[in-house]
């Protein structure tokens, strides 16, 4: 793309792999590895027997949504829960109602955590309920924000069962079950 034009949605559909229009721009997100994907689609697979039963549906990682926020048009979440109008072949037309974000190697650091921190803010201001940031690393392995309480996270560790109340009302995920 020339410098000074603005990425569009019809941009990000042409982009190979997984990727958020940002700012006007095209942010590409690197491969993850093996424990963040085994995390990811472990909260996949529980969300989708939950959307089995509850209706809504479940979301895997590469899915886009589509969102109007001054400086961000799309989400990318590692893995989400979505009760919105479908699309067909197309994004998504709405942010999800529980995005999951698993940190990869790269996820860490004091300015990691501010693009985390602005992230969530915009997936409130979108409209999604809950976020996850799944911390495979840390103690505290799962913070649960709400859109709520922004601010206050409630967080879980091995051993605990997590949820996602309001978004996936009734859901319990075992944290233990994050890992292999």
């Amino acid at each position: 793309m020339a410098v000074g034009i603005e990425a569009t949605i019809e941009d990000l559909y042409k982009v190979e792999g997984k990727a958020e229009l940002v700012g006007g721009e095209i942010v590409h997100m690197s491969p993850t590895g093996g424990m963040p994907g085994f995390a990811a689609l472990e909260i996949v697979v529980s969300l989708r027997l939950y959307a089995k039963q509850h209706g809504g549906c479940a979301y895997g990682d590469n899915v886009g949504f589509l969102v109007e926020l001054p400086g961000r048009n799309s989400f990318c979440p590692d893995g989400a829960y979505y009760k919105g109008p479908r699309a067909g072949m197309k994004f998504l037309p709405q942010a999800p109602d529980f995005a999951v974000e698993v940190r990869s190697e790269g996820d860490y650091g004091s300015a990691e955590e501010r693009k985390m921190a602005a992230k969530r803010a915009d997936y409130f201001a979108a409209g999604t309920k809950v976020v996850w940031d799944v911390d495979l690393l840390g103690e505290d392995t799962v913070r649960v924000y709400r859109a709520s309480a922004p601010d206050q996270p409630t967080i879980y560790r091995r051993g605990e069962t997590a949820e996602a109340e309001p978004a996936v009302p009734g859901w319990l995920f075992p944290v233990d079950d994050l890992f292999q």
